[in-house]
């Protein structure tokens, strides 16, 4: 039974500070959208949560509780279902006999426990506290309990093996709307869900010989996580395939799909690719989210000075940027910041990409599709014709697509791209090496720039440390920077999964083009010799910049380790 609006109407008007005719809007409000009315009194101005909070408690004669650090057992978390728990925010933290006591940040809801009690025929008795310490404790009791769900998904499951005939034709009949309870549906979407909970970023599903392995790729880093049975392989594979539109009766070839989904009210797109293996297919799931995907170029990583000459860079009106790095290094991402911040409607943004990963508003976006002959370089052909200001290709992998770059950077555009290559000054080797005649790389390109990406000490844990002389000597730190340095690591905490880590950032090698080094370009001479000569003129390696970041405790010398290799000039 929900609390009668005269109830409300009555607390609220004698507590003074809210105009009545306001309660009366909210409670017209509340009647329409089932929003709970202090979070409509908020919205709308008439009053901010800690007076509500104060009044409220004052009129009801209850005192605030700190709860953020109790510890609750698993017999009391098992008397409130988790549906029940996040729908009314609360969260049982002791059993006394038949008495539960309650805690919530709501303060209608002490108007409600007459109604609790019928609910679970037990006594009830509450205590209030802050919205924020509700929220850690039911991520931390209810979504955090990782070996939970899946046990008792699994053992809501037939014990008997199924075939593969047999899940195949189990799954055709699934639907979304008549089948959502049916425990492999369940099961796929908790796997996806606890993945983005996590901030993973690709969700891999691996067929063992005798077992079935689900990692997490989270920071950059693999972490094996809780799997199902051997025997669910079929019907969880079945499942994301049908997922992602793919032919489930196809286990031959490889396939590629796309789901659009919604975890949290959060809209991602999964795109999923499989791979027949020897113990069946090996499924992958790369999670895109364009809240933090889109990211500005303060969030990427830069030092001021770089972010500085890289702005200059993107808004020239004419010339080629690479930029360069492994995959998962972060070179799309780069570049959808750059584009993002020159997308102004004085300029014509156009890309080529395979595929799309996310739509930027005002930009003009073509999907490369080689099963009817639109490549990067048909593509590019095309779009020259659209009269662009500005051109983004995904990725320059052959001659063809590089001439018609190295075209259209000379005849008055601005062209963004990428390559594989492992330093900045190596992209210019690789231009060459692909055909391209060195006077016009030269004349062409204005920058390349080199990125990886290190995880970021997480800062709930973050405390001092010293690192191993080894490790001081792969650096090659001089004793200056070692006696004013504070190095810091994470001890590892809930925040961090105990990995001391928490998100990433990006570490540069910044290469731009002039007089001396086009000189050199012309000469074609080795990668080493313009790498030096770069170095001369200012020029900070990736392995620099993450010693850069290291002395600013951002992150950890072992990380820079991991990811940059000696420089060697």
């Amino acid at each position: 039974m929900p609390i009668k609006p005269k109830i409300i109407y009555e607390m609220l008007r004698g507590i003074g500070l809210i105009d009545p005719k306001h309660i009366n809007e909210a409670l017209h409000i509340q009647r329409n959208t089932r929003m709970p009315l202090g979070e409509i009194l908020k919205s709308k101005g008439y009053i901010k949560d800690d007076k509500i909070l104060d009044l409220v408690t004052a009129q009801l004669h209850i005192k605030l509780a700190d709860t953020n650090n109790i510890i609750i057992g698993p017999e009391v978390i098992e008397t409130i279902p988790a549906n029940f728990a996040f729908k009314h925010h609360i969260i049982p933290i002791e059993l006394k006999d038949d008495t539960i006591i309650i805690a919530t940040d709501n303060v209608f809801n002490f108007l409600a426990f007459d109604n609790f009690r019928a609910f679970f025929n037990r006594d009830i008795e509450g205590i209030l506290t802050y919205e924020s310490h509700i929220t850690h404790l039911l991520d931390k009791y209810y979504e955090k309990k990782d070996d939970l769900p899946i046990n008792v998904l699994v053992a809501g499951m037939e014990d008997e093996e199924k075939t593969d005939v047999q899940a195949q034709d189990i799954l055709k009949k699934l639907t979304t709307k008549e089948k959502d309870d049916t425990p492999v549906v369940k099961l796929v979407g908790l796997l996806i869900s606890e993945a983005v909970r996590r901030r993973a970023s690709d969700i891999h599903i691996e067929p063992l010989e005798e077992n079935l392995r689900i990692r997490y790729r989270i920071d950059g880093v693999l972490q094996e996580v809780q799997a199902p049975p051997k025997k669910l392989q079929p019907s969880v594979i079945s499942r994301v395939k049908i997922l992602a539109g793919m032919d489930i009766a196809e286990k031959r070839l490889p396939q590629d799909g796309r789901i659009r989904i919604k975890v949290s009210d959060r809209e991602l797109d999964l795109r999923v690719s499989t791979l027949p293996a020897s113990y069946g297919e090996s499924v992958v799931l790369r999670i895109l989210d364009k809240t933090s995907f889109l990211l500005s170029l303060e969030d990427l990583g830069f030092d001021h000075e770089d972010k500085g000459i890289f702005e200059k860079l993107i808004k020239k009106p004419h010339g080629i940027l690479l930029v360069t790095g492994p995959t998962g290094s972060g070179k799309t991402t780069t570049l959808y910041a750059s584009l993002n911040y020159i997308n102004k409607p004085d300029r014509k943004l156009i890309t080529v990409e395979d595929p799309v990963e996310y739509q930027i508003t005002g930009v003009n976006q073509v999907n490369v599709k080689p099963q009817i002959n639109l490549t990067f370089s048909t593509g590019l052909r095309s779009i020259l014709r659209q009269a662009p200001d500005v051109i983004m290709i995904g990725e320059i992998r052959d001659l063809e697509a590089a001439q018609i770059a190295i075209q259209a950077s000379l005849t008055g555009h601005l062209v963004f791209s990428t390559l594989h290559t492992n330093d900045a000054p190596g992209a210019i080797t690789r231009l060459i090496d692909m055909g391209i005649k060195p006077y016009l790389v030269a004349s062409a390109l204005e920058a390349a720039l080199a990125q990886r990406l290190v995880r970021v000490i997480c800062t709930g844990c973050k405390t001092n440390h010293k690192p191993s002389e080894e490790e001081l000597m792969a650096m090659n730190l001089t004793s200056e920077q070692i006696k004013n340095a504070q190095f810091s690591k994470g001890e590892g905490c809930e925040e961090c999964n105990h990995t001391g880590y928490r998100g990433r950032t990006g570490i540069f090698e910044l290469l731009t083009m002039n007089d001396a080094i086009r000189e050199l370009v012309f000469e074609n001479v080795p990668t080493s010799v313009i790498k030096k000569r770069a170095r001369e003129m200012g020029m900070l390696t990736l392995r620099d910049d993450g010693i850069r970041k290291v002395l600013k405790g951002i992150t950890t010398v072992s990380e820079v380790l991991r990811v940059t290799q000696q420089d060697v000039v």
